[in-house]
């Protein structure tokens, strides 16, 4: 048994732990990196402790530092939430060689699930249908150019160690077999310290359906039906439902009891998903999770089952408190992700300081934030701000329930999907249900359209004024302290609660634009990050839509590409760089 919970994350799904925490009688302690130290996650726990500085790899991905946090707080457990750490087996281990719980599933079966090729083999053994592919990483082009003609284009390359569409590379053509590897070992690398690679058929026009399961450690499976995650841009999830408007009572039972199974086979406890593609009445298992996922919350909504607080109960030893029978859906659910992305321009990553906020309400609407007014978004960590969850008793009432929520949704200063989400679910081939694809947006250009008149409906705020202070938030030895000053000297200096530091003037975060000076004829970085790969030199004739510069933003690959034909006269940065908005990546000099 345990009362004080570390929560090794950040962002909306810190706070999401934090309160399963609270339900069960439990402390909840934050951990945060010198970019979040006036973060929401951090104001809403117990106790918060400073990680280090904010880059992940020196933070929330630093395990000795989290280990070390975790046994000055006190904690008996440790949640991991999602990303970072959570499918990291080592982490899992290095907590419980420390005296504590990992709230996850064991490591073995995190090594068993967790990379994809392992994962592949595991469902073969199992007898659930896989893609055709690899079962072990690959590093040579030549095979993988081989396997492409048997297989046929499309084909996708995949990170092993893959999630959420990181480390993914379609590739039609065998002339973008080379770039393609690069750049998913890149990006694979960045993201999971873990370079290796397999292939794969890729599937044209598939749905994206996952079952969510719930296992405990005396031997107890069940599933909590489906979720159809097809709403996808750059592979990586914008909008989930459940249940999936696709799926007859006879496929969700099946997939479920596929699920159960493999789960059983690598004798798998805690919360996980088996995530599957659906195309022409077949699913073939794709990977697993082997974590809470950010679109749970669908499942819950549909089920009534906290699948949090159930993670915590089950690593407390408990058995499960429910059977496979007493498992009915009611109603339907949607999420939609709340991203700091703008979907006018390919969803690329925006960055600055939220101005206003208001989250909508009333009846069968949540939302799980981890934003608030005066809020500077970090460039280190996804664009993920919050998550809009609407049910309701029909699929069409919950749409209907959803674009009223968007409509009401205030997040000024910065670009988001909510344009792009109010396009989408009044869109018709979304609200019949039936002709959705991880292909929705590409087959659906005119969403952005219909997105850009919602946002210019938008009007900019400036921020306003903070609040009346009232309290000081002081950090002694990484550890963070309220304390509250009175008189009347103390209002002019101190924030308020939960507040970021008093500034003046504008919303501050946002990158600077070049002002003054005559105008640079080059290649223009329109987003700050890090410049992750050159593709240009001095003196290269360059034709007009080339790619010259990768940027990651938000843990995202970003391809800059040349505004018009010519002659690159220099080249200003290098890999590793970091560039600011409106910063000059090359110069021309003649045009072509």
């Amino acid at each position: 048994m345990f009362d004080t919970v570390l929560i090794a994350n950040r962002g909306e799904i810190a706070i999401r732990v934090m309160r399963a925490c609270r339900e069960l009688g439990m402390r909840a302690v934050a951990v945060y990196s010198e970019a979040d130290r006036d973060a929401p996650h951090v104001a809403y726990a117990d106790a918060a402790y400073l990680l280090g500085p904010a880059p992940s790899s020196e933070s929330y991905l630093n395990i000795p530092r989290l280990i070390e946090v975790a046994r000055e707080a006190g904690a008996g457990a440790i949640h991991p939430g999602y990303g970072f750490l959570a499918e990291n087996p080592d982490f899992a281990r290095a907590v419980a060689e420390a005296g504590m719980v990992f709230v996850g599933p064991p490591p073995e079966a995190m090594e068993r699930m967790g990379g994809k090729t392992a994962a592949r083999s595991e469902a073969t053994a199992a007898g659930v249908p896989v893609v055709p592919g690899t079962l072990e990483p690959l590093d040579d082009l030549a095979e993988i150019s081989r396997l492409a003609d048997e297989f046929g284009y499309p084909i996708a390359i995949k990170a092993v160690g893959g999630g959420g569409g990181r480390g993914l590379r379609v590739v039609r053509a065998a002339s973008e077999i080379s770039d393609a590897f690069a750049s998913a070992r890149r990006e694979a690398e960045t993201s999971f310290k873990n370079s290796a690679l397999y292939v794969e058929k890729y599937l044209p026009s598939p749905r994206h359906i996952e079952i969510q399961i719930l296992a405990d450690t005396h031997g107890n499976v069940v599933h909590l039906g489906e979720r159809d995650c097809s709403i996808q841009r750059r592979h990586q999830k914008l909008i989930e439902e459940s249940p999936s408007p696709a799926l007859t009572p006879e496929l969700r039972l099946e997939m479920g009891q596929a699920a159960v199974r493999l789960a059983k086979a690598v004798n798998y406890f805690s919360a996980g998903t088996l995530e599957f593609l659906f195309q022409d009445g077949e699913y073939y298992f794709l990977e697993m999770n082997t974590r809470i996922q950010v679109e749970h919350t669908v499942t819950e909504m549909v089920y009534g089952v906290d699948l949090v607080k159930a993670q915590l109960r089950i690593a407390r030893g408990e058995s499960l408190w429910m059977r496979q029978e007493d498992l009915t859906p009611r109603g339907h659910a949607i999420e939609c992700r709340i991203n700091a992305e703008d979907p006018l321009h390919n969803f690329r990553p925006a960055l600055g300081t939220i101005t206003t906020y208001h989250e909508p309400s009333g009846l069968g609407v949540r939302v799980d934030s981890g934003v608030r007014p005066n809020y500077t978004i970090p460039e280190y960590y996804d664009s993920l701000l919050a998550k809009l969850v609407v049910w309701a008793e029909t699929r069409p009432e919950a749409i209907s329930r959803g674009l009223r929520a968007l409509a009401e949704y205030e997040l000024g200063g910065v670009a988001t999907t909510i344009p792009f989400h109010r396009a989408a679910l009044g869109h018709p081939v979304f609200a019949s249900g039936t002709d959705i694809s991880v292909n929705f947006i590409a087959q659906n250009p005119e969403l952005v359209e219909t997105a850009r008149a919602f946002s210019a409906s938008l009007e900019p705020v400036e921020a306003e004024a903070a609040a009346e202070p009232r309290t000081f938030t002081v950090e002694v030895n990484h550890r963070r302290f309220g304390v509250k000053v009175f008189g009347v000297g103390a209002l002019a200096a101190a924030p308020a609660p939960g507040a970021a530091p008093t500034r003046t003037g504008k919303p501050v975060g946002k990158a600077k634009k070049a002002t003054g000076g005559p105008k640079v004829d080059g290649v223009i970085s329109p987003i700050q990050g890090r410049v992750a790969a050159v593709r240009a030199e001095p003196g290269q004739q360059v034709e007009a839509g080339q790619v010259l510069f990768i940027i990651e933003a938000m843990k995202m690959e970003n391809e800059i590409t040349a505004p018009h034909a010519g002659t690159i006269a220099e080249v200003r940065v290098q890999v590793g760089a970091t560039i600011e908005t409106s910063g000059v990546l090359a110069t021309y000099g003649a045009h072509a």
